[in-house]
C-alpha cells in the first residue's frame, strides 16, 4: 500500500497526482510510477494538532497545580498516598510539558506526528502517566475522606489543601484520558 509518511511530507503540501505531465521519459503510460498518496486526517486532540496542544497544556497546568497545592502543606510527606500524588503529578507534568513542546514544534514546522513509532511512544507514555495519576488521585481521595469524614480531625490537618490537590489531580487525569484514547485509536487504526 503506497501511503505517504507524514513525518516526511509537510502538512500543507500535498503531492501531485499528475499522471502524464512534465514530459520526458515515459510518456502517458507511467500512471503507476506516481500513485496518489494518502494522508490520515488529523483529529483534534491527536499529537501535532492544536487540540492536542490544548490537552497537553491543561494536563501540565492541573498537575503542576496539584503539586504546588500539596507542597504548601507541611505534613503531606507523613502520608504515603499524598507523597505518591506528588510523585505521580510531577511525572505527569514533566511528560505533558515535554509533549507540549513537541506539539508546538510540530505546529510551527507544519509536520504531522502520525508516525507509528511516535504514536506508540505517546500511547505507552500516556497510558502509564494517566494510570499513575488516577491511582494517586484515588488513594489521596480515600485518605482525605478518612481524615475528614471518618476521623473528623480536619481542624488539625490541611483538609482543604488535600482536597484541592486531589481535585486537581483528577482534572489532570480527565485531560490525560482523551490524549491516551485518541493515541490508542490512532495506533489501532494504522
Amino acid at each position: 500500500m503506497n501511503v505517504s509518511h507524514a513525518t516526511v511530507h509537510p502538512v500543507e503540501e500535498f503531492p501531485t497526482t499528475d499522471a502524464g505531465g512534465g514530459g520526458g521519459g515515459g510518456g502517458g503510460d507511467d500512471d503507476g510510477g506516481n500513485p496518489p498518496r494518502l494522508r490520515m486526517k488529523d483529529v483534534q486532540g491527536m499529537p501535532g494538532t492544536r487540540g492536542g496542544l490544548a490537552l497537553r497544556v491543561c494536563q501540565f497546568l492541573f498537575s503542576v497545580a496539584a503539586v504546588c497545592v500539596m507542597a504548601t502543606t507541611s505534613d503531606f510527606p507523613s502520608v504515603t498516598a499524598f507523597s505518591y500524588l506528588v510523585a505521580a503529578a510531577s511525572l505527569q507534568s514533566c511528560w505533558s510539558l515535554s509533549l507540549a513542546i513537541v506539539d508546538i514544534y510540530a505546529l510551527l514546522v507544519r509536520r504531522s506526528l502520525q508516525n507509528y513509532r511516535i504514536v506508540s511512544l505517546f500511547t505507552i507514555g500516556d497510558g502509564i502517566t494517566s494510570t499513575l495519576t488516577f491511582a494517586a488521585a484515588c488513594a489521596s481521595a480515600g485518605i482525605t475522606v478518612l481524615i475528614d469524614n471518618d476521623l473528623g480531625v480536619c481542624g488539625q490537618n490541611h483538609c482543604i489543601e488535600f482536597e484541592t490537590a486531589t481535585g486537581m489531580a483528577f482534572i489532570s487525569w480527565f485531560t490525560a484520558l482523551p490524549s491516551f484514547l485518541l493515541n490508542f485509536w490512532s495506533l489501532a487504526s494504522q
